[in-house]
């Protein structure tokens, strides 16, 4: 499950991911691209507009999903924060190093100090993180099995240029679905609709690339549907958020707006949010929090956010990394300085968590599991001992 967000800065990776993991892919992507551009040809869509995207909704039910710059007044603060949070985790982007974020989970239920969370949400690793982290301990044993045993490497295997060439992406998606679908079935979503109607949320993001906006899934109003087509919806929501573009195709999700049928582009939720903690509206514009709410946010970043200095080689690859891993760094860290500004504002519990600068770089190898699991125990150690957390900025 990590795996298929962490060949691309575009979620949120460090800047070494893709050099280490994924370089010369990215090398052959770029070069190819550049000496074909003329033959890549697009696959054809059911077109529709702009008015048509806004009144738009899934499974014929309005409200299964939110957007990041929707007015405050979208989301249920009053039912759903002011009465019945307490906890709030946010699972951020990060590829393979989500066996940092899983470390941690799983080292904080041995410490016995793990809350259970009213809100999780999850971007890209975080994505798939977050139906587990949602539904607790029971599940400690599923993630540390998905990004420790080396059964997510098979993600990127069997590159094909033409899929750049005449489709959207260099790997195909079905492995994706069919790791998503070995670890959700029916069960989780009975499980997650059950902890919804106590009012509990898992949130789920992708980027709509059609409106370029943040969608923000309610999985667990989608769970409580609970037929055939809604466990689809759900299992393609999470693949959605982990599709990098370019690597990997896009999720297409089957969308009616007045009146017409069409299908929604969707890719990895951190092309435009690296981790979500609360709507822009409340981070970016000033609001405050509706209600008397009181609860602790708790920030989980599977990846480095401090500055670090690095001799950029000057070649084209090199430089395209750096740039875009400064531009996700920065993006993760307005949120992360904004949320902390936030709680302060409002009185609210802020923690944060994330991959030391000095933690050592992946192998050249690419998603190898022997680092996966190393940094799995490094975030389970910290974890254990009391030490994953910070109330203050890095």
């Amino acid at each position: 499950m990590p795996l298929p967000s962490c060949s691309t800065d575009l979620s949120g990776r460090p800047h070494h991911r893709i050099r280490h993991t994924t370089g010369r892919l990215t090398g052959i992507l770029v070069l190819t691209c550049s000496l074909a551009l003329a033959a890549c040809t697009s696959l054809p869509r059911t077109p529709y507009t702009a008015n048509e995207a806004s009144a738009s909704r899934v499974l014929e039910i309005d409200g299964l999903r939110r957007y990041a710059d929707d007015p405050v007044t979208k989301f249920s603060f009053d039912k759903n924060i002011s009465t019945a949070t307490r906890s709030y985790l946010a699972l951020s982007g990060g590829g393979a190093d989500g066996a940092y974020g899983v470390g941690v989970l799983n080292g904080w239920t041995a410490a016995r100090t793990r809350p259970t969370f009213s809100v999780v949400s999850g971007v890209s690793t975080g994505g798939l993180i977050a139906p587990f982290a949602f539904l607790g301990p029971q599940y400690d044993d599923t993630l540390k099995e998905v990004y420790t045993s080396g059964i997510a490497e098979s993600l990127l295997n069997d590159p094909s240029i033409m899929r750049v060439l005449f489709g959207s992406g260099l790997f195909g998606n079905t492995r994706l679905r069919e790791l998503v679908a070995r670890y959700v079935g029916p069960e989780i979503l009975a499980q997650v609709a059950r902890e919804d109607h106590k009012g509990r949320k898992l949130l789920i993001v992708t980027t709509d690339l059609d409106t370029q906006r943040t969608a923000i899934w309610d999985m667990g109003k989608i769970a409580a549907v609970g037929t055939p087509e809604a466990l689809k919806l759900f299992r393609d929501v999470m693949a959605a958020s982990a599709s990098i573009p370019l690597v990997f195709p896009p999720i297409m999700i089957d969308a009616e707006g007045q009146g017409r049928k069409f299908q929604e582009m969707h890719v990895d939720g951190g092309v435009t949010a690296p981790v979500l903690t609360l709507p822009e509206a409340l981070l970016f514009q000033g609001s405050r929090l509706p209600g008397s709410a009181k609860f602790d946010i708790y920030i989980l970043v599977n990846k480095k956010i401090e500055r670090n200095f690095e001799l950029v080689s000057n070649g084209t690859i090199d430089v395209a990394s750096r740039s875009l891993s400064a531009i996700t760094q920065s993006q993760t860290r307005s949120i992360i300085f904004s949320t902390y500004d936030f709680a302060r504002r409002n009185r609210l519990g802020f923690h944060l968590s994330y991959i030391a600068r000095d933690y050592p770089a992946p192998p050249s190898e690419g998603f190898d599991t022997a680092y996966m699991r190393a940094l799995y125990q490094y975030g389970y150690d910290k974890a254990a001992s009391g030490q994953a957390w910070s109330s203050t900025l890095p």
